[in-house]
């Protein structure tokens, strides 16, 4: 099987069957769905939409988390992986936003990488979600899953980014995302992957090789 026929494949079975998935992060704006993903990284979505009401309701702008002491946010998120260097960065943010770009969450990749706590993957996911961009942002999920699919040997999140992006269609990027990353969390997960319940065998690279074992 040619890389393009699984990828025909595979997205065309995702266009068919799941044509309406979101982020699983709560938010209701740009700036709350910035500040979800930075406290997302090594750590579940389910545990940082716990702790996010409360700190959104506390500080609910740019401005401000801008004039916020590291004291006052960090019981907010004490309970998020790194909530030391996660303070520091949602904070230093913040000031960037008000100082640099009057309070608004950018839409330029480069903009976004400027910004405390946030790398290539978050700034793609801004881009993609809020924005509508053609990006794909590559988690450890996406990263996963590209290799087993056999949509990608790339051997950085950078690379596997690149392929994807060489093989899906604009318009379907920012959906693609969360196609790979909740099939990732949910079926093709790290330890023991679902295999018997993947609706994608048929053009799984991982899958073929397993069966002729």
């Amino acid at each position: 099987m040619t890389r393009k026929e699984r990828y025909d494949g595979i997205i065309g079975w995702f266009a068919a069957n799941r044509p309406a998935v979101a982020s699983e992060l709560h938010y209701q704006n740009p700036f709350q769905l910035l500040v979800a993903v930075i406290l997302s990284a090594q750590c579940t979505d389910k545990r940082v939409n716990l702790v996010t009401p409360a700190l959104f309701q506390r500080f609910p702008s740019a401005a401000s988390l801008a004039a916020a002491s590291f004291e006052e946010v960090h019981p907010f998120v004490k309970s998020v992986s790194y909530p030391n260097a996660k303070v520091r960065h949602l904070i230093g943010m913040a000031q960037m936003l008000e100082a640099e770009y009057g309070g608004q969450v950018p839409s330029d990749i480069d903009a976004l990488m400027r910004l405390p706590g946030v790398g290539r993957k978050t700034a793609n996911v801004i881009a993609s979600i809020v924005y509508d961009q053609p990006v794909i942002a590559v988690d450890t999920h996406v990263f996963r899953v590209a290799h087993r699919l056999g949509l990608s040997d790339g051997s950085t999140p950078f690379a596997v980014e690149q392929d994807l992006e060489r093989h899906i269609p604009a318009a379907q990027r920012p959906i693609a995302h969360h196609w790979l990353i909740l099939h990732g969390r949910y079926i093709c997960t790290a330890r023991s992957p679902k295999c018997a319940e993947c609706p994608l065998t048929a053009w799984c690279r991982d899958y073929a090789r397993e069966i002729k074992r």
